[in-house]
């Protein structure tokens, strides 16, 4: 069940605006919001930009669930160039439609390996928030996704806890009970290295033994 018309007046904008927008006649544009015309992906994409919401925000399932698109994968010691995946490898997982994340896009990565597997099964869905969106500072003690990008371009992405020591110098925790993920990482890097904290995990969504 689509949303538009309900997002479309929440955001103060008539029918015609949002028309004018996307370069449809009046006419075709009620026929998306009526749901008389499919909505195609790049069609929901467009209106996401010009709306600004997600694109599963338009799109209810459930009065208190929303979707995320899993597009990748992260995996701790694992280096490429890029971790998403061709577009029909994509899936959606269903998550609580939370206040707090309800005006804030979320984007999702399936979690391969053991460097968290004290907190994630291996194929856990991570629900993630962008830290350059949100704009929000990185607290000690939430877990995030994080990226190491070498000098030759090749990264790795993981889960890790942000965590100070007694000094007050911040370091990368794992949560795992494999010896070749226990290491904490300093943040700032080997030599060469360049490390970004890209998201806040807000949920996990784990499979079934």
């Amino acid at each position: 069940m689509l949303r538009l018309k309900e997002i479309r007046k929440s955001k103060g904008m008539t029918q015609q605006q949002v028309a004018d927008a996307l370069g449809l006649h009046l006419t075709n544009y009620n026929k998306l919001e009526t749901g008389a015309t499919e909505m195609t992906l790049t069609r929901l994409e467009q209106l996401s930009q010009i709306l600004h919401v997600a694109p599963t925000e338009f799109i209810s399932l459930h009065s208190n669930t929303r979707t995320v698109q899993i597009k990748q994968h992260i995996q701790a010691g694992v280096w490429s160039e890029s971790f998403v995946w061709p577009e029909d490898a994509w899936y959606e997982v269903a998550i609580p439609d939370d206040e707090q994340f309800r005006n804030v896009n979320l984007y999702g990565a399936e979690l391969r390996g053991p460097s968290m597997n004290k907190r994630y099964q291996d194929g856990s869905a991570i629900i993630y928030t962008s830290m350059i969106e949100t704009g929000e500072q990185p607290a000690f003690g939430k877990r995030y996704i994080v990226e190491i990008e070498r000098a030759d371009g090749l990264r790795e992405a993981t889960i890790k806890t942000l965590w100070k020591d007694e000094t007050g110098k911040p370091w990368l925790l794992p949560e795992s009970n494999d010896p070749r993920h226990q290491a904490p990482i300093d943040l700032t890097g080997a030599e060469g290295d360049t490390i970004r904290i890209v998201g806040r995990v807000a949920y996990s969504v784990q499979r079934e033994d």
